[in-house]
């Protein structure tokens, strides 16, 4: 197919998105208040609080494949704002989806045990929930926003410097 037989609707959709991105000719962006561009750590973990204000928005309404995909998202925010702040790490360091986990392990953030189970649980679930044929249940979605949620905390109680998280305002 042809670039000139792509639906105009999709090309102008793609151009827009990318100017967005690119941020340019339509006055001054509006960027998300909460997320506190201080630090890349700070960034990080209050990017997890946002993701977890919207799992929350989402309690009950079915969309449980959103919701996993969130809760992912939330924990890797997290476990990489923790790395950031503590352990001298940089974004670019955050390669692929699973690194998080490892980092947290060899920061002593959680075990080695549950750094596996963790890596495990998104290499088994998430993509096969994302890329699989299986349907994701309610218990899976409400699993995943109790364990994105725990792990949120834990990471925010050990962070040396406190009062970045805004979940409670969210």
């Amino acid at each position: 197919m042809g670039e000139e037989s792509d639906p105009q609707a999709v090309t102008n959709g793609l151009d827009a998105a990318v100017d967005a991105f690119n941020e340019t000719g339509h006055g001054i962006p509006t960027y998300e208040e909460y997320i506190d561009t201080g630090a890349d750590w700070k960034a990080q973990l209050t990017k997890g609080c946002g993701l977890l204000a919207a799992v929350d928005q989402l309690v009950g309404q079915g969309l449980h494949t959103a919701t996993i995909e969130l809760c992912f998202g939330a924990t890797e925010r997290s476990i990489e704002a923790y790395a950031l702040a503590e352990g001298g790490d940089s974004l670019t360091e955050f390669h692929d989806h699973t690194y998080c986990y490892t980092r947290a392990g060899e920061l002593g953030l959680l075990s080695t045990t549950t750094t596996e189970r963790l890596c495990e649980l998104y290499n088994t679930n998430r993509t096969d929930s994302y890329y699989g044929g299986r349907r994701p249940t309610e218990r899976q979605a409400q699993q995943m926003r109790e364990l994105a949620r725990s792990v949120h905390e834990h990471v925010t109680s050990r962070i040396r410097e406190g009062g970045v998280c805004v979940c409670g305002s969210l």
